[in-house]
């Protein structure tokens, strides 16, 4: 029987998530509500399996591997694995400089 992990979310990734639900809500509070939903959900998983998801290859290549990522298109979801946790650590957009937004959030957490 595999563990399961607590999930707790960073300021950090709550400002995110908050910040993209509600620039969808200008044109959409449907999908807004949608793609909130589907980000919530995707996070979730992540306290099932945490190590099987994909390290961060962006941080990988500057040898950081504490951060893994779950992907719900065009999102990125950031997290750390602590002992008995999965903390969210950011919500990118895969469609920005990653590596740029990477480097300036992980460095504040």
């Amino acid at each position: 029987m595999s563990k399961t992990y607590k999930l707790q979310w960073t300021t950090n990734a709550k400002d995110d998530l908050l910040n993209i639900v509600d620039y969808i809500k200008k044109d959409s509070p449907h999908n807004a509500n949608e793609i909130y939903l589907k980000i919530r959900a995707k996070a979730k998983i992540s306290n099932f399996f945490p190590f099987k998801s994909r390290v961060v290859p962006e941080l990988q290549k500057e040898g950081i591997t504490l951060y893994r990522e779950v992907i719900t298109s065009p999102w990125r979801i950031i997290y750390k694995v602590g002992n008995d946790t999965v903390y969210i650590m950011a919500i990118l957009d895969s469609r920005q400089n990653v590596e740029e937004l990477l480097l300036q959030k992980l460095l504040k957490a």
